[in-house]
């Protein structure tokens, strides 16, 4: 059966929220950015008033001098409204842009103000760990799936992450992995995207959509384990959970978390996109944080190793150092 064709529709157009590109910025990125914006605006404007002043002088000796500046540093405390222009008598130029200024210096901290304000709301609850890593699955962390596994070469991928804000406390924290890719329409040779969700271990250690704490230690590290299903001799991954991811596109891994914060019941959530590649991916397992309730945590072993790699151990039979 063929489909009657419609008539051409044009792409919907995106906004572009500028509140969530503050919120994905760092505050000193975005403080550096504001005053390198503010200084190229400040030159601007005082090569402007020195264009405008009434003087006998060259241009070119006006425009490089200390006069510049001067008039520049004036304009620069004008714009954040500490200073006012000091205008010629009658320069309706130097009036205008003097007026500019003053603008400016009334919006400049209202705008900064606004900055602020979508930081201390914007909460990024969880620092994640900068690669994922592949290890035998006999190494996992859970016991039964651990023990199930003794002598097996199958492979599971470790996401670690922890929550690194220390005055907040998480309850019904859940973790999901999904797997992305492209692949041929079976009706048509055109892309199609495909979303897959994967099984990962559960606090039993057998296999389920979504892992759950119900008691969360402060600060305390996180680790979703996806088991891939085969052995992993080198990347890029080429199959996980019994998809076969040669000659994909797009192939990503994303890892949800979500929470609540203890008091307040406001929801907490963050994701990770991982590539398949050398990039986001390594083999190895990683160096453990060790937990002592006797010890803030931010003083527990492992956390300067947190994105590193287990060193190699050395052989059984090699010989002790002399003493």
């Amino acid at each position: 059966m063929r489909l009657p064709r419609r008539g051409h529709r044009p792409h919907p157009r995106f906004r572009k929220s500028v509140r969530w590109w503050i919120a994905d910025r760092t505050l000193s990125a975005l403080l550096l950015l504001a005053l390198a914006v503010l200084l190229v605006f400040s030159v601007l404007l005082a090569v402007g008033f020195v264009l405008a002043e009434d003087s006998s002088r060259p241009l070119g000796e006006r425009l490089w001098s200390r006069q510049l500046l001067d008039v520049t540093l004036e304009v620069l405390r004008a714009c954040v409204g500490t200073d006012s222009l000091s205008v010629e008598g009658a320069n309706t130029a130097q009036e205008v842009l003097s007026t500019v200024a003053s603008l400016t210096g009334a919006l400049v901290p209202a705008t900064l103000l606004g900055i602020a304000l979508i930081k201390v709301f914007t909460v990024r609850p969880v620092v994640w760990r900068r690669k994922a890593s592949i290890a035998l699955a006999a190494m996992s962390d859970s016991p039964n799936y651990a023990r199930d596994h003794q002598g097996s070469d199958k492979a599971v991928i470790a996401v670690r992450f922890y929550n690194h804000v220390l005055n907040l406390v998480m309850m019904e924290a859940r973790a999901e992995a999904h797997l992305r890719f492209l692949e041929k329409s079976p009706h048509a040779d055109t892309l199609v995207m495909y979303k897959q969700r994967l099984k990962i271990l559960g606090e039993d250690g057998g296999l389920c959509d979504e892992r759950v704490w119900s008691v969360v230690e402060r600060a305390a590290p996180f680790t979703v384990w996806i088991p891939v299903g085969s052995e992993v001799p080198e990347l890029p991954l080429g199959s996980l959970q019994g998809k076969d991811l040669r000659g994909l596109q797009g192939v990503r891994i994303m890892v949800r978390f979500t929470a609540k914060a203890v008091g307040t019941g406001a929801q907490l959530s963050d994701e990770r996109w991982f590539k398949l590649d050398d990039s986001d991916l390594e083999l190895g397992k990683f160096v453990s944080v060790e937990p002592d309730l006797d010890v803030h945590v931010s003083k527990w072993k492992g956390w300067r190793e947190f994105d590193e790699l287990q060193p190699d151990a050395p052989p059984e039979d090699s010989a002790p150092p002399a003493s």
